[in-house]
């Protein structure tokens, strides 16, 4: 391996750590516990290093909205080698992962679940975060039930999301295991409601 390769992974590497800091902080003490000092010392590195990384607190806010962004895509990442109906009900089943019911994780979407309502900035980021991961659902839900529009796709995957943040949220409390296979069961529900039967979710969820 070239020393060139080697330094590239060694900066992917502290710039990661660094990131990791800053979520690591913002789950536990909100936006106010965020400076570029204690993300420095919290990743054990310099503060010039961190000022390298990111201008700003701004910016590592932003980075780490995006790092959950991914995070979130990957939880409905199709999976080829498996039928239609199972990619969706793993990726439905993916959201109640012993890594994801954690309180670090659930504090830290919240804290930034707060900021975007904060901030017009971190508010169209998160917009478009939200989106996609809407489209990813709706995607599975396409290929599982291929006779379904786009649209009623959507307004399905719309209804999960409800369902599945309200489970995040919730989780915050110590809900308990039955509670959360209740919620899974809730979306495959929804996800694989008959055809002709969009009543399922949408008329509960979305009152006219």
């Amino acid at each position: 391996m070239g020393t060139n390769a080697v330094n590239s992974g060694e900066q992917m590497d502290r710039q990661s750590r660094i990131l990791e800091a800053a979520m690591d902080l913002l789950s536990r003490h909100g936006i106010a516990g965020v400076s570029m000092r204690a993300v420095a010392r919290e990743a054990g590195v310099a503060l010039g290093l961190v000022n390298y990384y990111y201008d700003d607190k701004t910016t590592l806010i932003r980075a780490a909205l995006r790092r959950v962004d991914e995070h979130d895509l990957l939880l409905v990442a199709p999976d080829p080698s498996l039928p239609p109906d199972e990619q969706l009900r793993k990726a439905l089943r993916r959201v109640a992962g012993s890594d994801l019911l954690t309180t670090r994780y659930l504090s830290l979407r919240l804290h930034l679940w707060a900021l975007a309502q904060a901030d017009e900035d971190y508010a169209q980021i998160n917009a478009a975060a939200f989106d996609r991961y809407i489209d990813g659902v709706a995607g599975l839900v396409s290929s599982a039930r291929p006779a379904l529009a786009w649209e009623a796709c959507r307004d399905r995957a719309a209804d999960i999301v409800v369902i599945q943040n309200g489970m995040w949220l919730t989780a915050l409390l110590g809900v308990d295991k039955a509670a959360i296979q209740r919620s899974i069961e809730r979306t495959e529900q929804i996800a694989f409601a008959p055809v002709h039967d969009e009543s399922v979710g949408n008329a509960e969820l979305h009152p006219h």
